[in-house]
């Protein structure tokens, strides 16, 4: 699985918006381009093209002017990977530029294309598991946990 820079540095934005501005109708503070950018160290431009996406994309909101930034839309709790995943990059899994159900393979290779599916589902399941919330407060659910223990998914 190959992720963006832009879909690295989204991820790492909403988190942070989780964790400093808080989520919710008790959100009281919005948190500035600079300060997101500045505490996960990505470049400030960049990261304003990526802001302006998820907030075309539903999942911030964002105030101009003094006392004005950007929190989360909903609850981090809400939201979860595969939603920012896609609004930065659009669907999860394709085989040359096309999902793999509208990929059409013949003969010996006919069955890659329901492995292409599987994968996407497999995909799907563990970025659709994980909220934002989870990855801010740094508790992922068991099944993440039990993934990322063993050692062959290190190498």
């Amino acid at each position: 699985m190959r992720l963006s820079a832009r879909v690295d540095y989204a991820l790492r934005a909403t988190a942070e918006l989780a964790s400093v501005a808080g989520d919710g109708p008790g959100r009281t503070r919005p948190v500035t381009a600079e300060q997101i950018a500045r505490a996960q160290d990505i470049p400030p431009k960049f990261l304003e093209s990526i802001l302006l996406q998820l907030r075309r994309g539903g999942v911030v909101h964002a105030q101009r002017g003094p006392g004005g930034g950007y929190w989360l839309a909903r609850p981090a709790a809400e939201i979860s990977l595969a939603e920012v995943i896609r609004v930065i990059d659009g669907p999860l899994a394709h085989v040359r530029g096309q999902r793999p159900e509208q990929v059409g393979y013949h003969g010996a290779a006919r069955s890659l294309q329901e492995v292409w599916i599987a994968l996407r589902a497999s995909e799907r399941e563990i970025l659709e598991l994980v909220t934002i919330a989870d990855v801010a407060t740094g508790t992922l659910p068991e099944r993440v946990n039990q993934l990322a223990a063993d050692p062959r998914a290190w190498s």
